[in-house]
């Protein structure tokens, strides 16, 4: 942006600047999947360098990431070599995973994993590392490198596939509980990036140039997307940590959502009285907590848009739902949109502040 002064009537005013996170997506219109629109989304992001922010050394970022399509062609070929076959598209999962470096406890998570999925009644096809190069982190982002694995997950024949995204919803939620608060010792970190039949996510602690050089996926030209979505991290309200960069499963957030305790509140509170035709009771008990306060604002507003949507609403309509525009003033708003405003003050609290956001649930973006 050009600097232009006060004393040449132009509008811009250097002391309204203000940095903060990067986000952005790219999306081919005719949902044509091509590498070009990985790379293009990576190269955006790496233009956003002065939106994240770094720590002690340069080299350690606040955190960065990419979320894109399951590219299924590139995950058939990697299966074959790893001695599993894939069905077709939307008839798996990828679930990213991040996984303790200490071995006695990331066999212990990964047990817990696989009990779950029976649990479930879900079937494991395969595990893969992904492949990454390290050499170019700094020592904070070094010190808790997680082991990363993706994991693939058959569709049982009697599910559609959201019927299936919502088990695997189901499936990410309950294993993290379990491990996080039963099992895996202090100091050690498990968390589960993504699970999905559409999405997949390639974050860490990183600058934003890193994203591209660590994940060697993300260089492959076999690896494409119709969209992606990508995010530059700068940490206001938590320290970095790889399971804190986003995209997150939904979005990617610049901002700050002020009311984010209140929401947090009520979120809990209405647990309780959860019920939903598209998810069991016992389901449901799985689900909870559906916020986390250690976790950013950020991802809380995620997980809530993810329960939103999962349960039947469309993703605009849930968008729209919890972070309304300041309807009551706007005499000139269409008398329908205001009616949908006003009706969903009834049933959701606006997670409020300032705040731009794209979201995506895989076949959408905004």
């Amino acid at each position: 942006m050009t600097n232009i002064s006060n004393k040449s009537g132009g509008l811009y005013r250097s002391e309204f600047e203000h940095d903060s996170c990067g986000i952005g997506f790219v999306a081919n219109l005719k949902g044509k999947k091509s590498h070009d629109i990985i790379e293009n989304a990576l190269t955006m992001l790496s233009c956003m360098e002065h939106r994240g922010g770094t720590g002690f050394d340069v080299k350690s970022g606040d955190g960065a990431g990419i979320l894109i399509q399951i590219p299924h062609d590139f995950f058939a070929t990697e299966a074959k070599k790893l001695n599993f076959t894939l069905p077709a598209f939307g008839d798996y999962g990828v679930g990213m995973v991040f996984f303790p470096t200490d071995p006695e406890q990331a066999d212990i998570c990964r047990k817990a994993v696989n009990s779950s999925i029976k649990k479930l009644g879900l079937t494991t096809l395969g595990y893969r590392d992904v492949p990454g190069d390290n050499s170019m982190l700094g020592a904070a982002s070094l010190a808790t490198e997680p082991q990363i694995q993706q994991i693939f997950i058959q569709k049982p024949d009697e599910l559609t596939q959201q019927e299936f995204e919502r088990k695997l919803f189901v499936l990410r939620k309950y294993t993290s509980h379990t491990i996080n608060a039963d099992i895996i010792k202090e100091g050690c970190d498990f968390y589960i990036a993504s699970m999905s039949t559409r999405t997949l996510v390639y974050k860490g602690q990183f600058t934003t140039a890193q994203v591209r050089q660590y994940y060697l996926d993300l260089q492959n030209e076999d690896v494409t997307s119709a969209m992606a979505m990508f995010h530059s991290r700068f940490s206001t309200n938590t320290f970095p940590a790889w399971h804190r960069a986003q995209p997150f499963r939904y979005l990617s957030h610049n901002g700050e959502i002020n009311t984010v305790q209140g929401n947090i509140n009520w979120m809990n509170a209405r647990e309780a009285m959860f019920k939903s035709v598209n998810f069991s009771d016992a389901e449901l008990a799985m689900l909870t907590p559906i916020c986390n306060r250690g976790n950013s604002d950020s991802a809380n507003l995620d997980m809530a848009i993810e329960l939103l949507v999962l349960s039947g609403r469309p993703l605009a309509q849930v968008m729209m739902m919890m972070v309304p525009e300041a309807w009551q003033s706007q005499g000139d708003m269409d008398p329908v949109k205001r009616s949908f405003y006003e009706y969903y003050a009834c049933v959701m609290e606006p997670w409020d502040g300032p705040a731009s956001i794209s979201f995506t649930d895989g076949r959408m973006i905004g």
